[in-house]
């Protein structure tokens, strides 16, 4: 049976480049922990945004789709699901409103596991939900020209409940020392889980799940007003490469956590950036929609697409976002970089 006494594993972790992230981390924590306090009612736009993105993105990985429409009115509890997928999505709504909602009482143990995997397929007609597979499984990867191969393969499935009880109890063990950084331990338990790959079905979507639960608990909420799983979803190449690099040799216990606990850490970087970049955006939200754009190219160090711009602030339409540019470029007030799918802008400080 695979070892997981992450007390004689955690301290390999402590590379500069991790140590790095992890100030950062805890420096965005403490500065936007006032502001989170202080202005709830104004983040509520934040929480909306995200529940949907986070939805949308998680389900994106596994191939599972609906029209835009659809999603925001699932997300928004106003429709019921009528296929396979929009079930699916529906499950993942209610199981990540639960985490956003009650995480302070959801331990980390086997039976909570399995009670979020059930509600995952709830809207399923058949009983798959809240049960370990029942037959061994592999994790298989396909090449570009549609050939597919074993990336990885899991324990057996007759280990699989012993394996998450060890794995759930050398958490909490590690947790309750105090002597382990929890954002070094949540990735560290996120990689091994995946590599029991406990379930037939939802296995990536409960790790991500997971990871946002355990992040709440130890007091890291970012992800409730930026999506992690949409992070995670615009880099799914380097999440599936540093997933990989850190399973090899899992069954030997001689596995290397830094790659996936390096990656992990850097998109919660990002999502404490972007919730800087926001909270800005809300910050300025008395000025006009034009004004406001105008003031996010300004503030920004460095050039920025109109895509960026949209994702920071998502109730501004596409049309006003595009007639804003053109006017701030024909009064000379920003200037455009490159052109076509990758054109950039940046604020011409000369003007001011």
């Amino acid at each position: 049976m695979r070892n997981f006494d992450y007390g004689k594993k955690w301290e390999k972790l402590l590379t500069p480049d991790i140590v790095a992230l992890l100030s950062q981390i805890h420096e965005y924590r403490g500065k936007q922990s006032l502001f989170i306090d202080a202005k709830a009612d104004t983040l509520s736009q934040l929480v909306e945004i995200a529940r949907i993105q986070s939805t949308e993105a998680s389900n994106k990985i596994e191939g599972i789709y609906t029209s835009d429409d659809r999603l925001k009115a699932l997300v928004k509890d106003k429709t019921m699901p009528k296929t396979r997928n929009e079930r699916e999505i529906a499950g993942y709504r209610d199981v990540l409103n639960t985490i956003h909602e009650s995480h302070d009482y959801i331990s980390i143990k086997p039976n909570m596991i399995l009670q979020l995997h059930r509600d995952l397929y709830k809207f399923e007609g058949y009983d798959i939900g809240g049960k370990y597979k029942a037959a061994d499984n592999i994790i298989e990867e396909e090449d570009e020209q549609g050939n597919k191969f074993v990336r990885f393969k899991p324990i057996p499935a007759w280990e699989t409940p012993e394996a998450i009880e060890n794995l759930c109890d050398e958490f909490d063990k590690a947790y309750e020392s105090g002597t382990i950084d929890p954002l070094l331990l949540i990735p560290m338990f996120i990689l091994d889980f995946l590599c029991i790959h406990p379930f037939n079905d939802g296995n990536g979507r409960m790790s991500r799940l997971l990871t946002l639960l355990m992040l709440y608990r130890a007091g890291y909420i970012v992800g409730k007003y930026i999506s992690i799983e949409h992070l995670i979803e615009k880099t799914k190449e380097a999440y599936y490469e540093c997933l990989q690099k850190s399973s090899l040799n899992w069954h030997e216990d001689d596995n290397d956590y830094v790659p996936f606990v390096k990656y992990m850490l850097g998109v919660i970087v990002a999502a404490y950036r972007d919730f800087s970049d926001r909270v800005q955006v809300l910050v300025t939200s008395k000025l006009s929609k034009p004004e406001r754009v105008a003031e996010l190219i300004k503030n920004t160090y460095g050039e920025i697409t109109k895509s960026q711009i949209m994702e920071k602030c998502p109730d501004i339409s596409r049309i006003t976002v595009e007639r804003t540019l053109t006017e701030l470029l024909s009064s000379g007030r920003i200037l455009k970089v490159g052109g076509g799918r990758y054109t950039k802008y940046v604020w011409n400080h000369d003007k001011e």
